[in-house]
């Protein structure tokens, strides 16, 4: 097959889940079948690589649009690359479109190449109403091309039975069009290893106990929510903050408010690295970490626990979206729930009992040594058994074998 991947980020350029999830598919799908399919990735940016049958091709035209309002910059910045992004695209049997950034680019490629369309739920902006502070009215556009997108699309992949049903309940798609199938992760790169001298050169001592979070400052991760928790947690415990790429300043701000408080009101050390690590130390921190905490109030996966988890961590994670399909509780860690408030908010009803939870939940596990060991070995098991990119590639090549087997809609 010729297959298009169409995605704002992939390495290095890469912030989150989704980022993180093309690099591996890419690199699986065009191993696959003793690389047997041509994969072109269009990303945003200045990527290039040329690997066989793996090419990637950064899109960065030198064309900027007035806005009208600041936060717009970002769409039309999107729409531009996009428009790109169709003209580049060699003739693919398959276009994969990974979030609204560049999904009106699939949109465009498939009638024009007549490519089927493919969309991975990375998230839906219907459930990230908190993107208003970032775009503004541009939020309302990036809604729009998705509800587009999706409605157009002859497959969508699902990373999570949650997430199958939401494209259900908010864009109308047929079920029988979404597959699930779930992210993956390289259990060889993400395992157990140990370097308590570089560890300590980050700022964290490796002989205190570990409290870890890793991602970005935006209220889907949860991660304010985390920061008003920390004060609840037993003396004598580190809690690491791997937290930057704030949505906006004012998110930014309102972070390093709460994290001054966290300190002259917790027993706990607050250790906050705000620049984005090289993966080899965020896997040492993994490695090291007692107890690592995923408090988002909007997940469709999960990615991140799946990386904690390989390292032989305990998670304390929220139980949303896609969580409770990787946190086995009881097992491979602890669920917290959120008690949403409705109406279209995914923010906890009752904030300060969900961060009170969280900190006991981390509590339970902090006082109980040999059930963190058995459930950290049972979490990279679980990795081990349901969560190879490999098979995921492989279940991907088979939904776009059905996808062109069928007869194309109009």
């Amino acid at each position: 097959m010729r297959i298009a991947q169409l995605t704002n980020e992939y390495p290095p350029h890469v912030y989150g889940g989704a980022g993180v999830h093309i690099e591996y598919l890419s690199r699986e799908l065009a191993r696959a079948e003793g690389g047997a399919h041509q994969v072109q990735v269009l990303s945003f940016g200045d990527q290039r690589v040329d690997e066989g049958n793996l090419r990637v091709h950064g899109v960065a035209p030198d064309v900027k649009l007035a806005a009208q309002d600041p936060r717009h910059a970002r769409l039309l910045d999107a729409l531009v690359r996009d428009l790109a992004m169709v003209g580049l695209a060699e003739a693919p049997e398959i276009v994969h479109c990974h979030t609204w950034y560049a999904h009106l680019a699939g949109c465009l490629a498939r009638p024009l190449t007549g490519a089927r369309l493919v969309l991975t739920t990375h998230s839906l902006e219907p459930h990230r109403p908190w993107k208003v502070e970032q775009l503004g009215t541009a939020y309302d556009v990036t809604t729009w091309i998705e509800r587009t997108a999706y409605q157009n699309a002859d497959g969508v992949v699902a990373v999570s039975r949650a997430m199958k049903e939401d494209v259900q309940t908010l864009y109308g798609v047929h079920p029988d069009r979404v597959r699930v199938i779930h992210n993956g992760i390289d259990p060889d790169e993400y395992r157990p290893r140990l370097d308590p001298d570089r560890v300590r050169a980050l700022g964290v001592d490796p002989d205190q106990p570990i409290v870890l979070f890793v991602g970005r400052i935006t209220r889907q991760k949860g991660i304010l929510h985390l920061v008003r928790a920390l004060r609840h947690l037993r003396p004598g415990v580190q809690a690491v903050l791997c937290a930057g790429a704030p949505d906006t300043p004012e998110i930014g701000a309102e972070m390093q408010a709460l994290v001054e408080d966290a300190r002259h009101d917790s027993a706990a050390k607050i250790v906050w690295l705000a620049e984005m690590l090289p993966r080899e130390d965020t896997i040492l921190l993994y490695s090291h970490a007692d107890v690592f905490v995923c408090p988002s109030v909007y997940e469709p996966f999960g990615i991140i626990n799946l990386e904690a988890m390989a390292c032989e961590t305990p998670v304390v994670a929220s139980a949303v979206g896609g969580i409770p399909e990787i946190v086995v509780p009881g097992e491979t860690g602890l669920l917290v729930p959120i008690q949403p408030e409705g109406g279209g908010s995914v923010e906890p009803r009752e904030p300060e009992a969900f961060s009170r939870a969280l900190a006991d939940a981390v509590n339970e596990l902090l006082d109980a040594p040999d059930r963190r060991a058995q459930m950290g070995r049972a979490a990279r098991a679980r990795v081990l058994e349901h969560f190879s990119w490999r098979a995921i590639a492989e279940q991907t090549l088979a939904f776009y074998r059905d996808l062109l087997a069928a007869p194309r809609p109009d």
